[in-house]
């Protein structure tokens, strides 16, 4: 039994339309000989009835103080409706469905309510019911803990319920259904002909979600690539080819830009005295304590430097200022990242950033990198500027 998992995003079920295109995809895999494995996320965005915004909406316009069970218990149920109805539809144009909760289809998760993180899965229920040759319906986004309580697994829930499935089963791919062509070089947003990329390793997509991209969540990447099955990205509504996620593709020296913005630089010093090694110690360990995130240190002889997010500007400086640190803070910040596997040992590409950015006139305020990433600090007046010009200097349109 050669097995095939696909995801359909909330924008591919909330309407009729698009569960039509979805069915479409379900029933051509079938006939191609593949038993099929689905995964659906809850229908539609806020506003529309069974969105699991619109679910934390409702329960929000009664009481804001939620318990986090009783939370997930909640915003589990946009999913279960969309198996429910995906099962229905299937079943009224002559193909055997059957629809199920996470927790029926054998996934099992720790109990970190609204973050919760798969722990092992059971697929006999879902190999029972392909055998009988039923296509299978799954919730996604969702699992239960030991006690039998309903999680949720956060952001990217569904995709990594996919993903997750797909190793368990031993699937022959996963494909994940969206409204866009494929995983694209940059953001659309700001290069609106931005390429897509045909193929893209799971080290290099993972890195572009990491650093920005709304692309698939690096969690559900980790685990097809444990797996080793292979992610293909595809519009639910396009016969467009997508990309195809996995190992042994050809190596780019640069495959993709990801950016976050919003950000803002501290910096803490000057520090004084003997000890000032255990000083940049006890900052780091104020923030941990005061649960604030910091991205891109750095650290010079009496100072140290990082970036947040500027949501988290004020709670940072009156932490830090209560502690009796000096710091200076810059906001307005972004992090433009540049990827690719082929970069790993190629000497050079920093110097032809830094070069393509001072020609279009971006200061760089601070880099950081790693084997296939190089991340520069800038002002977020100048991403699209930056964006633009690395897009065109390293030919990511021609892709």
């Amino acid at each position: 039994m050669k097995i095939v998992v696909q995801k359909f995003g909330g924008t591919s079920v909330a309407t009729g339309e698009g569960r039509s295109k979805a069915i479409e995809r379900i029933i051509g895999i079938k006939e191609q000989g593949f038993a099929p494995v689905i995964v659906v996320s809850a229908m539609g965005r806020r506003g529309q009835p069974y969105a699991t915004d619109t679910l934390i909406d409702l329960i929000k316009s009664i009481h804001t103080d939620i318990e986090p069970r009783e939370l997930d218990l909640l915003i589990s149920c946009g999913e279960i409706i969309s198996t429910v109805v995906m099962a229905t539809s299937l079943k009224k144009i002559g193909h055997p469905a059957i629809a199920c909760t996470g927790g029926q289809a054998g996934i099992c998760t720790d109990g970190n309510f609204g973050n919760a993180q798969i722990t092992r899965i059971d697929p006999n229920f879902i190999k029972n019911q392909l055998e009988q040759g039923k296509i299978v319906i799954v919730a996604g986004f969702q699992g239960v803990c030991e006690d039998g309580s309903t999680t949720t697994l956060g952001r990217g829930g569904s995709d990594t319920t996919a993903t997750a499935l797909g190793a368990a089963l031993q699937a022959e791919f996963v494909e994940i259904y969206t409204d866009v062509d494929g995983v694209m070089t940059t953001d659309p947003r700001l290069i609106p002909n931005a390429a897509i990329l045909k193929d893209v390793s799971y080290k290099e997509i993972c890195e572009m979600a990491y650093q920005g991209a709304k692309v698939i969540h690096p969690r559900a990447v980790e685990a097809a690539m444990t797996g080793k099955v292979p992610i293909k990205i595809k519009n639910t509504f396009s016969d467009a080819e997508g990309t195809l996620i996995a190992d042994n593709v050809a190596e780019r020296v640069i495959t993709g830009l990801a950016h976050m913005a919003n950000l803002s630089q501290v910096k803490v010093g000057p520090l004084a005295g003997d000890a000032v090694q255990m000083a940049k110690i006890r900052v780091l360990k104020t923030l941990a304590e005061a649960r604030v995130s910091i991205d891109m240190i750095g650290v010079a002889p009496n100072s140290i430097f990082f970036t947040i997010s500027g949501d988290d500007t004020g709670q940072t400086g009156n932490v830090l200022k209560d502690a009796g640190y000096n710091i200076t803070v810059e906001t307005g910040l972004a992090k433009l990242s540049v990827i690719g596997a082929g970069m790993e040992g190629v000497p050079g590409v920093m110097a032809d950033v830094m070069e393509s950015l001072d020609k279009a006139g971006v200061t760089v305020l601070q880099t950081s990198d790693s084997d296939i990433t190089i991340s520069f600090l800038i002002r977020e007046a100048d991403l699209t500027k930056a964006i633009k010009i690395l897009y065109d200097s390293f030919n990511l349109g021609k892709m």
